[in-house]
């Protein structure tokens, strides 16, 4: 896409009142040098000047840029008052059954009694969607990753999503709802904020009702639940991946009537809200494993 094409589409988030700055061509980077290389001249003078911190709203400036480069489009949600709701698709390696953003959400819509407002949305190159919703006065939502469901990330403060308009090796971000950008529901607000951190010191209380196998396989995922980060990071699976993974692992031996699914669903609830994953967010991954599991294990496995 020519560099005139891409400033007709840095401009209309500008119209929006949405603060915007240049990706990398053909890229989702930002432009510009990383912070490590800052060389403290110029516009950082002062200290390196961050992605949010040089997005604008001022079309003059965007037109400057745009005019010498056919940047891609990011837009800095937190100072446009944005949340974007980012829900992925599954991964290649992911085992099936797993659910993808929109399965993560949909369920935590039916379990919360809750319908989303219709809102502006934008495809993804890779199939993702994101939902666009306003954050309210007084409200201060920041980035999260997995905190509402297994594949569903936010954008607040501190992070950014690609605009419509920009494309990548693997396709074009595309405009798949023009409605208005609706406020973002309460109960959502609720689920987002920022809630004390967990006792690391968390005991759990040891499994009395199963086999000898089952207790002993069910003490040990809850274990690995626990020690579980945001994230992940040095070969390890984040917080809701493992507790998918681990409840899984579990789940056969409900199957197989060694343990009953109650005591395993409690014990596992347990161990992934530790970690700082929310009650529902819990709920909706060790059901779905669980739901998967018990439809597809077969008897032969047992032995």
């Amino acid at each position: 896409m020519t560099s005139l094409a891409l400033l007709a589409w840095a401009l209309e988030p500008v119209r929006r009142g949405w603060h915007v700055f240049p990706l990398r061509p053909g890229d989702k980077r930002p432009a510009g040098h990383a912070e490590r290389l800052c060389p403290g001249t110029g516009r950082c003078a002062d200290g390196h000047r961050k992605p949010e911190q040089r997005a604008t709203t001022d079309p003059d400036l965007v037109t400057a840029a745009w005019t010498t480069q056919a940047y891609n489009i990011g837009i800095a949600t937190g100072p446009s008052g944005l949340l974007v709701v980012d829900l992925d698709v599954l991964k290649p390696e992911e085992q099936e059954g797993t659910p993808d953003g929109v399965e993560s959400l949909l369920a935590l819509c039916e379990r919360a009694g809750q319908t989303l407002p219709p809102t502006y949305q934008v495809r993804t190159p890779s199939g993702g969607q994101h939902l666009y919703f306003t954050q309210s006065t007084g409200t201060r939502l920041h980035s999260s990753a997995g905190r509402l469901g297994h594949h569903i990330d936010t954008r607040g403060w501190g992070g950014y999503v690609v605009a419509p308009g920009s494309t990548t090796p693997n396709g074009a971000y595309t405009v798949t709802d023009e409605s208005p950008v609706a406020p973002l529901p309460a109960w959502l607000v609720d689920q987002l904020s920022e809630r004390p951190k967990p006792d690391p010191h968390t005991v759990m209380t040891p499994v009395r009702d199963g086999t000898k196998a089952a207790q002993v396989a069910l003490e040990r995922e809850c274990a690995i639940v626990r020690s579980a980060i945001e994230g992940g990071g040095q070969g390890k699976k984040g917080r809701n991946s493992t507790l998918h993974e681990s409840t899984c692992k579990v789940a056969r031996f409900v199957a197989w009537g060694n343990i009953s699914r109650s005591t395993v669903e409690e014990a596992i609830q347990a161990a992934g809200e530790s970690t700082g994953l929310s009650a529902a967010e819990c709920t909706t991954t060790i059901r779905s494993a669980m739901a998967w599991i018990l439809t597809h294990a077969t008897p032969r496995e047992a032995t």
